[in-house]
Protein backbone atom coordinates (compact mmCIF):
# COMPACT_ATOMS: atom_id res chain seq x y z
CA UNK A 1 0.00 0.00 0.00
CA UNK A 2 1.33 3.68 -0.99
CA UNK A 3 -0.57 5.81 1.20
CA UNK A 4 -1.95 6.32 4.75
CA UNK A 5 -4.37 3.72 5.76
CA UNK A 6 -6.48 2.28 2.90
CA UNK A 7 -5.95 4.59 0.43
CA UNK A 8 -4.08 3.35 -2.89
CA UNK A 9 -2.53 4.21 -5.67
CA UNK A 10 -3.47 3.37 -8.84
CA UNK A 11 0.29 1.40 -9.45
CA UNK A 12 -0.93 0.08 -5.80
CA UNK A 13 -4.11 -1.05 -6.74
CA UNK A 14 -2.94 -2.51 -10.12
CA UNK A 15 -0.35 -4.96 -7.89
CA UNK A 16 -2.64 -5.80 -5.01
CA UNK A 17 -5.38 -7.16 -8.23
CA UNK A 18 -2.23 -8.62 -10.18
CA UNK A 19 -3.13 -6.91 -12.82
CA UNK A 20 -1.04 -4.13 -15.09
CA UNK A 21 -1.67 -0.34 -14.04
CA UNK A 22 -3.23 0.35 -17.46
CA UNK A 23 -6.13 -2.19 -16.62
CA UNK A 24 -6.91 0.57 -13.52
CA UNK A 25 -7.07 3.06 -16.18
CA UNK A 26 -9.69 0.97 -18.42
CA UNK A 27 -11.82 0.64 -15.32
CA UNK A 28 -11.48 4.02 -14.51
CA UNK A 29 -13.04 4.76 -17.94
CA UNK A 30 -15.13 2.29 -18.16
CA UNK A 31 -16.63 4.04 -14.89
CA UNK A 32 -16.27 0.50 -12.91
CA UNK A 33 -14.13 2.53 -10.85
CA UNK A 34 -14.20 6.28 -9.45
CA UNK A 35 -11.14 7.51 -8.56
CA UNK A 36 -11.50 10.39 -5.71
CA UNK A 37 -9.42 13.81 -5.38
CA UNK A 38 -5.51 13.48 -4.15
CA UNK A 39 -2.85 11.66 -4.78
CA UNK A 40 -4.03 7.78 -3.77
CA UNK A 41 -7.55 7.98 -5.49
CA UNK A 42 -8.20 4.81 -4.74
CA UNK A 43 -9.49 2.77 -1.45
CA UNK A 44 -8.90 -0.98 -0.18
CA UNK A 45 -12.56 -1.37 -1.41
CA UNK A 46 -12.29 -0.61 -5.02
CA UNK A 47 -9.94 -3.91 -5.24
CA UNK A 48 -13.32 -5.97 -4.96
CA UNK A 49 -14.55 -3.73 -7.63
CA UNK A 50 -12.22 -4.60 -10.01
CA UNK A 51 -12.31 -8.65 -9.06
CA UNK A 52 -16.13 -8.20 -9.99
CA UNK A 53 -15.44 -6.68 -13.45
CA UNK A 54 -12.91 -8.99 -14.43
CA UNK A 55 -14.94 -12.02 -13.46
CA UNK A 56 -18.12 -10.36 -15.46
CA UNK A 57 -15.39 -9.85 -18.62
CA UNK A 58 -14.26 -14.16 -18.09
CA UNK A 59 -17.72 -14.86 -18.34
CA UNK A 60 -17.88 -13.00 -21.52
CA UNK A 61 -19.72 -10.28 -20.62
CA UNK A 62 -19.00 -7.04 -23.13
CA UNK A 63 -16.99 -4.09 -21.14
CA UNK A 64 -18.85 -1.61 -23.27
CA UNK A 65 -21.84 -2.94 -22.67
CA UNK A 66 -21.33 -2.66 -19.09
CA UNK A 67 -19.89 1.09 -19.90
CA UNK A 68 -23.13 1.69 -21.43
CA UNK A 69 -25.46 0.30 -18.71
CA UNK A 70 -23.51 2.31 -16.06
CA UNK A 71 -23.83 5.64 -18.15
CA UNK A 72 -27.45 4.98 -18.64
CA UNK A 73 -27.58 4.57 -14.38
CA UNK A 74 -29.12 1.37 -14.72
CA UNK A 75 -26.18 -1.09 -13.34
CA UNK A 76 -23.35 0.76 -10.56
CA UNK A 77 -20.25 -1.12 -8.82
CA UNK A 78 -20.96 1.46 -5.73
CA UNK A 79 -23.16 -1.17 -4.27
CA UNK A 80 -19.65 -3.32 -3.31
CA UNK A 81 -18.78 -0.19 -0.91
CA UNK A 82 -20.90 -1.98 1.46
CA UNK A 83 -19.74 -3.14 4.50
CA UNK A 84 -20.57 -6.73 3.82
CA UNK A 85 -17.89 -6.18 0.69
CA UNK A 86 -15.29 -6.02 3.07
CA UNK A 87 -15.76 -9.26 4.79
CA UNK A 88 -14.01 -10.33 1.00
CA UNK A 89 -10.26 -11.08 1.73
CA UNK A 90 -7.56 -8.86 0.33
CA UNK A 91 -3.68 -9.95 -0.11
CA UNK A 92 -1.99 -9.87 2.67
CA UNK A 93 2.16 -8.22 3.26
CA UNK A 94 3.16 -11.89 3.69
CA UNK A 95 3.78 -14.79 1.00
CA UNK A 96 3.20 -18.40 0.80
CA UNK A 97 7.08 -19.05 1.18
CA UNK A 98 7.63 -16.85 4.06
CA UNK A 99 4.30 -18.36 5.94
CA UNK A 100 5.73 -21.53 5.22
CA UNK A 101 9.26 -20.79 6.64
CA UNK A 102 7.71 -19.46 9.57
CA UNK A 103 5.16 -22.15 10.07
CA UNK A 104 7.45 -25.22 9.22
CA UNK A 105 4.95 -26.59 6.92
CA UNK A 106 6.44 -27.34 4.05
CA UNK A 107 5.13 -25.38 1.01
CA UNK A 108 3.53 -28.37 -0.63
CA UNK A 109 1.99 -29.63 2.30
CA UNK A 110 0.58 -25.99 2.54
CA UNK A 111 -0.43 -26.00 -1.23
CA UNK A 112 -2.80 -29.22 -0.82
CA UNK A 113 -4.13 -28.02 2.50
CA UNK A 114 -5.29 -24.79 0.89
CA UNK A 115 -6.37 -26.19 -2.29
CA UNK A 116 -8.47 -28.88 -0.74
CA UNK A 117 -10.61 -25.76 1.47
CA UNK A 118 -11.25 -24.32 -1.99
CA UNK A 119 -8.40 -21.30 -1.92
CA UNK A 120 -6.64 -20.74 -5.08
CA UNK A 121 -2.85 -21.76 -5.19
CA UNK A 122 -0.73 -18.73 -6.72
CA UNK A 123 3.60 -18.65 -6.91
CA UNK A 124 5.11 -19.15 -4.04
CA UNK A 125 5.95 -15.41 -4.20
CA UNK A 126 2.80 -13.96 -4.23
CA UNK A 127 1.15 -12.76 -0.93
CA UNK A 128 -1.38 -15.04 0.60
CA UNK A 129 -4.84 -13.29 0.93
CA UNK A 130 -6.00 -12.95 4.58
CA UNK A 131 -8.42 -15.73 4.39
CA UNK A 132 -5.57 -17.84 3.65
CA UNK A 133 -3.94 -16.80 7.13
CA UNK A 134 -6.50 -17.41 9.13
CA UNK A 135 -6.65 -20.97 8.73
CA UNK A 136 -2.82 -21.16 8.47
CA UNK A 137 -2.66 -21.91 12.73
CA UNK A 138 -4.79 -24.78 12.06
CA UNK A 139 -2.88 -26.40 9.49
CA UNK A 140 0.35 -26.06 11.52
CA UNK A 141 -1.08 -27.46 14.71
CA UNK A 142 -2.64 -30.55 12.21
CA UNK A 143 0.67 -31.28 10.92
CA UNK A 144 3.07 -30.26 14.00
CA UNK A 145 0.78 -32.66 16.25
CA UNK A 146 1.08 -35.78 13.67
CA UNK A 147 -2.56 -36.43 13.80
CA UNK A 148 -3.05 -35.64 10.17
CA UNK A 149 -0.43 -36.27 7.23
CA UNK A 150 -1.33 -34.43 4.03
CA UNK A 151 -3.93 -37.22 2.66
CA UNK A 152 -6.20 -36.61 5.83
CA UNK A 153 -6.05 -32.80 6.05
CA UNK A 154 -7.05 -32.94 2.32
CA UNK A 155 -9.35 -34.77 3.17
CA UNK A 156 -10.65 -32.64 5.99
CA UNK A 157 -10.44 -29.36 4.37
CA UNK A 158 -12.44 -30.58 1.19
CA UNK A 159 -15.28 -31.20 3.74
CA UNK A 160 -15.64 -28.08 4.93
CA UNK A 161 -15.05 -26.51 2.07
CA UNK A 162 -17.69 -29.15 0.00
CA UNK A 163 -19.79 -28.24 3.21
CA UNK A 164 -20.03 -24.57 3.31
CA UNK A 165 -19.76 -23.95 -0.48
CA UNK A 166 -23.55 -26.06 -0.54
CA UNK A 167 -24.92 -23.87 2.50
CA UNK A 168 -23.62 -20.87 0.21
CA UNK A 169 -25.06 -21.84 -2.82
CA UNK A 170 -28.37 -22.47 -1.17
CA UNK A 171 -28.73 -19.57 0.53
CA UNK A 172 -27.98 -17.68 -2.38
CA UNK A 173 -30.08 -19.54 -4.06
CA UNK A 174 -32.86 -18.29 -1.62
CA UNK A 175 -32.02 -14.95 -1.85
CA UNK A 176 -32.77 -14.86 -5.78
CA UNK A 177 -36.01 -16.76 -5.03
CA UNK A 178 -37.19 -14.50 -2.04
CA UNK A 179 -36.09 -11.26 -2.93
CA UNK A 180 -34.14 -10.46 -6.57
CA UNK A 181 -36.41 -12.54 -8.04
CA UNK A 182 -39.58 -10.53 -6.57
CA UNK A 183 -37.67 -7.31 -6.40
CA UNK A 184 -37.08 -7.06 -10.32
CA UNK A 185 -40.91 -8.80 -11.38
CA UNK A 186 -41.60 -5.47 -8.96
CA UNK A 187 -40.32 -2.78 -11.51
CA UNK A 188 -37.29 -2.18 -8.47
CA UNK A 189 -34.14 -2.28 -11.74
CA UNK A 190 -31.11 -4.53 -10.56
CA UNK A 191 -29.04 -1.62 -9.70
CA UNK A 192 -31.53 -0.80 -6.99
CA UNK A 193 -32.20 -4.38 -6.37
CA UNK A 194 -28.36 -4.63 -5.67
CA UNK A 195 -28.01 -2.02 -3.16
CA UNK A 196 -30.92 -2.43 -1.09
CA UNK A 197 -29.51 -6.83 -1.03
CA UNK A 198 -25.79 -4.94 0.16
CA UNK A 199 -27.71 -3.19 3.05
CA UNK A 200 -29.63 -6.97 4.27
CA UNK A 201 -26.67 -8.51 4.18
CA UNK A 202 -25.22 -6.31 6.02
CA UNK A 203 -28.08 -7.37 9.10
CA UNK A 204 -27.81 -10.94 8.64
CA UNK A 205 -24.18 -11.89 8.00
CA UNK A 206 -23.60 -11.41 11.42
CA UNK A 207 -26.18 -13.36 12.27
CA UNK A 208 -25.07 -16.23 9.78
CA UNK A 209 -22.13 -16.33 11.29
CA UNK A 210 -23.27 -17.32 14.68
CA UNK A 211 -25.85 -19.63 13.76
CA UNK A 212 -23.53 -21.37 11.28
CA UNK A 213 -21.08 -21.94 14.67
CA UNK A 214 -24.04 -23.40 16.14
CA UNK A 215 -25.16 -25.42 13.61
CA UNK A 216 -21.90 -26.77 13.50
CA UNK A 217 -20.99 -27.83 17.08
CA UNK A 218 -24.34 -29.77 17.02
CA UNK A 219 -23.30 -32.01 14.27
CA UNK A 220 -20.01 -32.35 15.64
CA UNK A 221 -22.10 -33.22 18.77
CA UNK A 222 -23.97 -35.72 16.84
CA UNK A 223 -21.20 -37.30 16.00
CA UNK A 224 -18.84 -37.08 18.85
CA UNK A 225 -21.63 -38.87 21.51
CA UNK A 226 -22.11 -41.45 18.18
CA UNK A 227 -18.86 -42.87 18.50
CA UNK A 228 -18.11 -42.40 22.31
CA UNK A 229 -20.93 -45.12 22.81
CA UNK A 230 -19.26 -47.69 20.50
CA UNK A 231 -15.65 -46.48 22.85
CA UNK A 232 -18.04 -47.36 25.83
CA UNK A 233 -19.26 -50.43 24.38
CA UNK A 234 -15.83 -51.69 23.31
CA UNK A 235 -14.92 -50.96 27.46
CA UNK A 236 -17.87 -52.75 28.57
CA UNK A 237 -16.81 -55.69 26.54
CA UNK A 238 -13.51 -55.90 27.19
CA UNK A 239 -14.66 -55.89 31.09
CA UNK A 240 -16.94 -58.45 30.16
CA UNK A 241 -19.58 -56.77 31.42
CA UNK A 242 -22.01 -57.25 28.03
CA UNK A 243 -21.21 -59.46 25.25
CA UNK A 244 -21.44 -57.27 22.11
CA UNK A 245 -23.37 -59.28 19.65
CA UNK A 246 -22.59 -59.35 15.87
CA UNK A 247 -23.62 -56.05 13.73
CA UNK A 248 -24.32 -55.17 10.41
CA UNK A 249 -24.87 -52.08 9.47
CA UNK A 250 -27.66 -50.96 6.83
CA UNK A 251 -28.00 -48.76 4.32
CA UNK A 252 -31.19 -47.60 3.62
CA UNK A 253 -32.40 -45.56 0.02
CA UNK A 254 -35.65 -43.51 -0.06
CA UNK A 255 -37.09 -42.46 -3.17
CA UNK A 256 -40.51 -40.35 -4.55
CA UNK A 257 -42.52 -41.81 -6.56
CA UNK A 258 -43.53 -39.88 -9.47
CA UNK A 259 -41.52 -36.51 -7.84
CA UNK A 260 -40.22 -35.60 -11.68
CA UNK A 261 -43.43 -35.79 -13.19
CA UNK A 262 -44.72 -33.66 -10.29
CA UNK A 263 -41.98 -30.68 -10.51
CA UNK A 264 -41.86 -30.47 -13.79
CA UNK A 265 -45.93 -29.72 -13.58
CA UNK A 266 -45.69 -27.49 -10.74
CA UNK A 267 -42.12 -25.57 -11.66
CA UNK A 268 -38.51 -25.16 -9.69
CA UNK A 269 -40.09 -23.60 -6.67
CA UNK A 270 -42.41 -26.19 -6.03
CA UNK A 271 -39.50 -28.61 -6.25
CA UNK A 272 -37.47 -26.72 -3.87
CA UNK A 273 -40.23 -26.63 -1.23
CA UNK A 274 -41.32 -30.64 -1.41
CA UNK A 275 -36.87 -31.35 -1.28
CA UNK A 276 -37.63 -29.00 2.05
CA UNK A 277 -40.58 -30.67 3.47
CA UNK A 278 -39.06 -34.18 2.71
CA UNK A 279 -35.37 -33.11 4.25
CA UNK A 280 -37.59 -32.40 8.12
CA UNK A 281 -39.31 -35.80 7.75
CA UNK A 282 -36.44 -37.86 7.14
CA UNK A 283 -34.21 -36.19 9.58
CA UNK A 284 -36.51 -36.04 12.37
CA UNK A 285 -37.34 -40.25 11.48
CA UNK A 286 -34.18 -41.43 11.05
CA UNK A 287 -32.59 -39.52 14.06
CA UNK A 288 -35.35 -41.35 15.93
CA UNK A 289 -34.23 -44.78 15.27
CA UNK A 290 -30.39 -44.49 15.26
CA UNK A 291 -29.86 -43.53 11.69
CA UNK A 292 -28.44 -40.42 9.78
CA UNK A 293 -29.26 -38.80 6.65
CA UNK A 294 -26.12 -39.37 4.00
CA UNK A 295 -26.42 -37.83 0.87
CA UNK A 296 -29.59 -36.32 -0.83
CA UNK A 297 -29.96 -37.62 -4.31
CA UNK A 298 -33.22 -35.00 -5.70
CA UNK A 299 -35.95 -37.24 -5.58
CA UNK A 300 -34.96 -39.17 -2.45
CA UNK A 301 -32.06 -39.80 -0.05
CA UNK A 302 -29.38 -42.27 0.94
CA UNK A 303 -29.67 -43.37 5.12
CA UNK A 304 -27.36 -45.29 7.17
CA UNK A 305 -28.50 -47.27 10.53
CA UNK A 306 -26.07 -48.65 12.92
CA UNK A 307 -29.07 -51.41 13.22
CA UNK A 308 -30.97 -52.87 10.14
CA UNK A 309 -34.02 -53.37 13.02
CA UNK A 310 -33.81 -49.22 13.30
CA UNK A 311 -33.85 -48.66 9.53
CA UNK A 312 -36.60 -51.05 9.22
CA UNK A 313 -38.37 -48.75 11.70
CA UNK A 314 -37.67 -45.20 10.39
CA UNK A 315 -38.34 -46.73 6.62
CA UNK A 316 -41.92 -47.75 7.60
CA UNK A 317 -42.53 -44.45 9.78
CA UNK A 318 -41.20 -42.34 6.50
CA UNK A 319 -43.66 -44.22 3.61
CA UNK A 320 -46.67 -43.43 5.95
CA UNK A 321 -45.58 -39.85 7.03
CA UNK A 322 -44.27 -38.69 3.33
CA UNK A 323 -48.38 -38.80 1.92
CA UNK A 324 -49.25 -37.14 5.27
CA UNK A 325 -46.98 -34.52 4.21
CA UNK A 326 -48.40 -33.91 1.28
CA UNK A 327 -45.98 -35.33 -0.95
CA UNK A 328 -45.80 -38.17 -3.49
CA UNK A 329 -45.98 -41.62 -2.39
CA UNK A 330 -42.42 -43.18 -1.17
CA UNK A 331 -40.47 -46.32 -1.87
CA UNK A 332 -37.73 -47.77 0.17
CA UNK A 333 -35.45 -50.21 -0.07
CA UNK A 334 -33.27 -51.47 2.78
CA UNK A 335 -29.76 -54.01 2.74
CA UNK A 336 -27.51 -54.66 5.75
CA UNK A 337 -24.03 -55.93 5.47
CA UNK A 338 -20.16 -54.18 5.22
CA UNK A 339 -19.88 -50.76 3.86
CA UNK A 340 -16.99 -48.18 3.18
CA UNK A 341 -17.14 -45.03 5.07
CA UNK A 342 -15.00 -42.42 3.52
CA UNK A 343 -15.06 -38.73 3.41
CA UNK A 344 -18.64 -38.32 4.93
CA UNK A 345 -20.10 -41.20 2.32
CA UNK A 346 -20.50 -44.60 1.83
CA UNK A 347 -19.91 -46.89 -0.45
CA UNK A 348 -19.58 -51.07 -1.24
CA UNK A 349 -21.73 -53.69 -2.44
CA UNK A 350 -24.32 -53.36 1.07
CA UNK A 351 -25.07 -49.85 -0.77
CA UNK A 352 -25.35 -50.94 -4.47
CA UNK A 353 -27.57 -53.41 -2.95
CA UNK A 354 -30.48 -50.93 -1.23
CA UNK A 355 -29.99 -48.76 -3.80
CA UNK A 356 -31.31 -51.31 -6.63
CA UNK A 357 -33.79 -53.14 -4.04
CA UNK A 358 -35.11 -49.56 -3.41
CA UNK A 359 -35.78 -49.06 -7.52
CA UNK A 360 -37.85 -52.16 -7.53
CA UNK A 361 -40.44 -51.35 -4.79
CA UNK A 362 -43.63 -50.30 -5.41
CA UNK A 363 -45.09 -46.71 -3.59
CA UNK A 364 -45.68 -47.90 -0.19
CA UNK A 365 -43.54 -50.59 -0.25
CA UNK A 366 -40.48 -51.17 1.95
CA UNK A 367 -38.25 -53.94 0.35
CA UNK A 368 -35.89 -55.58 2.47
CA UNK A 369 -32.35 -58.19 1.82
CA UNK A 370 -32.65 -61.36 3.96
CA UNK A 371 -29.83 -60.38 6.55
CA UNK A 372 -32.41 -57.43 7.32
CA UNK A 373 -35.26 -59.72 7.95
CA UNK A 374 -32.74 -61.71 10.16
CA UNK A 375 -31.31 -59.36 12.24
CA UNK A 376 -33.28 -58.57 15.04
CA UNK A 377 -37.11 -57.66 14.29
CA UNK A 378 -38.41 -54.24 15.53
CA UNK A 379 -41.77 -55.09 17.60
CA UNK A 380 -45.04 -54.91 15.42
CA UNK A 381 -43.21 -56.30 11.89
CA UNK A 382 -43.39 -58.60 9.99
CA UNK A 383 -41.78 -59.97 6.72
CA UNK A 384 -43.88 -61.29 3.67
CA UNK A 385 -41.16 -63.43 1.45
CA UNK A 386 -40.80 -62.23 -1.89
CA UNK A 387 -38.21 -64.80 -3.59
CA UNK A 388 -35.53 -63.92 -5.25
CA UNK A 389 -34.85 -61.16 -7.71
CA UNK A 390 -32.85 -60.55 -10.31
CA UNK A 391 -31.04 -56.85 -9.63
CA UNK A 392 -28.82 -55.34 -11.81
CA UNK A 393 -25.50 -55.51 -11.39
CA UNK A 394 -25.34 -58.54 -9.29
CA UNK A 395 -24.93 -61.78 -10.64
CA UNK A 396 -27.06 -63.91 -8.23
CA UNK A 397 -30.00 -63.31 -7.43
CA UNK A 398 -31.14 -61.72 -4.14
CA UNK A 399 -33.43 -62.60 -1.78
CA UNK A 400 -35.99 -59.74 -1.17
CA UNK A 401 -38.91 -59.62 1.85
CA UNK A 402 -41.70 -56.70 1.77
CA UNK A 403 -41.54 -55.37 5.79
CA UNK A 404 -44.91 -54.55 7.05
CA UNK A 405 -46.84 -53.30 10.08
CA UNK A 406 -48.22 -56.35 11.47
Amino acid sequence: MEAEGDALTAAGLARLAGVPEAEIGRMVEVGVLVPRDGPAPFLLRDLHKLRLAVACERAGLPMDGIAAAIRAGRLSFAFMEASPYARWAVPSGRTYRQVSAETGVPLDDLRGALEAMGFAWLSPDEPMREDELEVVPLVRLAFSSGIFDRAWMTRVGRAYAEGLRLAAQVENESYRARFEGPALRSGLGQRRAMELASELAAEFLPLVDQALMGIYRRQQELIWVEHQVLNVEAALEEAGAIARPERLPAMCFLDLAGYTRLTEERGDQAAAELAGTLAVLVERSSRAHGGTPVKWLGDGVMLYFREPSGAVEAALAMVGQVPEAGLPPAHVGVAAGPVVVQGGDYFGRTVNLASRVAARAQAGQVLVTAPVAQAPSPGGVTYADLGELRLKGFTAPVRVLEARRA
